[in-house]
């Protein structure tokens, strides 16, 4: 994902435009989900491109699942098209995500033309890693714990990682590539061979690594690190884990300096440079007390980047972390490396993802904990780095109250600054309005594409849908916590298809029908708002909001509830 910072670097230069109608490229990624391909595709040194491609016949899917390969070089026929432009504030855009990843135009193929194999060897060996871990039950964990590849695991899962605040425990990082490293130098030092040798066979396979998982920004900085330390150890150069750090941050942003845009890499070179110049209190015997301060460091570093992008910390994290966090590297990652050694495991890795994913979900529901902040002045995100760092080297208390009152009144700007507004939320297909009001919040409508139901292999594993991508994201950062009311004018999906969503993800007061008969999309929703006790009524004539009174015509006297 990538965070939306200053736009200096990222240019539009692109070899294509909206009349190609061909195109040419390599596949870098690709995958399968329900009647669709994804590709990503490298089209000229410095351009990429994401093309999709709808199968007509099963037949068409199994063929080309059989014989794609990374590295190929596919043809295609179809239309190009520019990303769309985000149209509602603070929510994801898309087509900045894109841009820094060198990608500028989206391509629709109709028809794919050719596939020629490429004898390339990089390519070769990820097809053969990838092609021996699809043989696993547990593949998917496995891609994810091991190379970093998410694609496959189901998006309530990963969302559930993200709502508890763990969801860096499965981005590879130098944790793994450490581990990695110390297995490697164990592992001949029991073959009596030097530990010159063990680092210089290191830092040749996660080198090796660096390349399989595609170059993360987190593990090229655990990478160079290792690597710049090996030489530093070895050749008596006495320079300090800071300096090392900043050179390795040189480095970084010199090999891509579109790095600076990726949330992995601002998570990463944060949280890992507030731990070391921690270091002093973190070297301690006891293991639960360093466990402990280090994710009260990592929660706190990593504030005012969860609040700038996401509008929400959850405070619960930091004691989630103790049980995830060896959980994850003590368990589930050397586990993931021991079941590619010897496949009988795979069954034992299985039971473990079970129970991460079964408490992760049942984690996630729980609201205590959960702050929302509204989005607000850049500088405010800045003080908030500043103020630990000023903590930790004058260790002046007053720069811990400083802290805890710019988090309250930040939490609290919305309440201390009440404003007014109606905000028409462009969701594509169908309406849905926001009316704010002396701090009381109602929505008309919610919106929803209707998915038709094809063949069982069409279907889609994780449907995007209008909830999760706009509406929340948006009502967060404007520091909305609860709806007051959710008014929904009719029954029909472009306007109520995302209703159980929305109540299932965030709070909702009351919500309000109209006239007529219950259809059977909304005798969805009242059989969820029974379970969660929920009020609602229908056909109300007239709502007092403060000083504010909404009248509702009766739809009763209409045959159709659209006039």
């Amino acid at each position: 994902m990538a965070i939306s910072v200053p736009r200096l670097l990222v240019k539009e230069n692109s070899i294509l435009d909206t009349d190609t109608k061909e195109l040419t490229g390599t596949i870098t990624n690709f995958s399968f989900d329900g009647n669709h391909l994804t590709l990503d595709l490298k089209i000229s040194r410095f351009e990429n491109t994401k093309a999709t491609y709808y199968f007509k016949e099963l037949s068409e899917l199994l063929k080309i699942k059989k014989v794609l390969r990374l590295g190929d070089k596919i043809s295609l026929t179809g239309n190009t098209k520019k990303p769309r432009k985000r149209s509602v504030p603070n929510t994801f855009d898309y087509r900045h995500y894109l841009r820094i990843k060198h990608i500028n135009y989206l391509f629709e193929g109709e028809k794919i033309v050719s596939l020629k194999r490429n004898n390339n060897v990089y390519y070769m060996l990820k097809n053969t890693i990838y092609n021996y871990i699809n043989h696993f039950k547990s593949k998917s964990y496995i891609k994810m714990l091991l190379i970093g590849d998410t694609s496959e695991v189901n998006k309530k899962i990963i969302d559930s990682f993200r709502e508890n605040g763990i969801s860096h425990l499965f981005a590879i990082s130098g944790t793994q590539v450490t581990l990695l490293a110390e297995i490697i130098i164990k592992s001949l030092k029991k073959m009596r061979c030097s530990e010159k040798l063990g680092y210089i066979m290191s830092n040749i396979f996660t080198f090796c690594y660096l390349f399989i998982t595609n170059s993360p920004p987190a593990v090229l900085r655990a990478v160079l690190s290792f690597l710049l330390s090996s030489i530093n150890k070895y050749n008596y150069f006495y320079i300090s884990s800071v300096n090392i750090f900043l050179l390795t941050l040189a480095i970084t942003l010199l090999i891509n300096p579109f790095y600076i845009y990726d949330l992995g890499f601002l998570y990463s070179y944060t949280i890992s440079f507030s731990l070391i110049l921690c270091s002093k209190i973190l070297d301690s015997s006891k293991k639960f007390k360093t466990l402990l301060l280090t994710s009260i460091i990592s929660f706190l570093v990593s504030i005012p980047i969860s609040l700038y992008t996401f509008y929400q910390i959850n405070v619960l994290s930091i004691i989630y972390n103790l049980f995830y966090v060896p959980f994850v590297n003590s368990i589930l990652f050397p586990l993931a490396i021991l079941t590619l050694i010897f496949p009988f495991l795979d069954n034992v890795l299985l039971i473990f993802i079970r129970v991460l994913e079964t408490t992760s979900t049942a984690i996630s529901t729980i609201s205590l904990g959960k702050l929302i902040f509204p989005k607000t002045i850049f500088i405010i995100y800045i003080i908030y780095f500043l103020v630990p760092y000023l903590l930790y080297h004058t260790r002046k208390k007053i720069f811990i109250i400083a802290f805890a009152v710019l988090l309250i009144f930040h939490y609290n700007i919305v309440t201390i600054f009440p404003k007014d507004y109606i905000t028409m939320i462009d969701i594509g297909q169908g309406d849905s309005i926001l009316i704010s009001s002396k701090g009381k919040n109602m929505l008309i409508d919610t919106g929803g594409k209707m998915r038709y139901k094809g063949a069982k292999w069409e279907e889609v594993s994780s449907p995007t849908n209008i909830t999760d991508n706009i509406t929340i994201p948006y009502l967060k950062s404007k520091g909305i916590r609860k709806l007051d009311y959710l008014v929904l004018t009719h029954g029909d999906y472009d306007h109520m298809g995302e209703a159980v969503n929305l109540v299932n993800n965030f709070k909702v007061e009351k919500v309000i029908f109209n006239c007529g008969e219950f259809n059977d999309l909304e005798k969805e929703l009242i059989k969820v708002l029974n379970q969660k006790k929920i009020k609602y009524y229908s056909c109300v004539k007239e709502l007092n909001i403060d000083n504010n009174k909404l009248y509702f015509l009766q739809t009763k006297k209409y045959d159709n509830e659209n006039d």
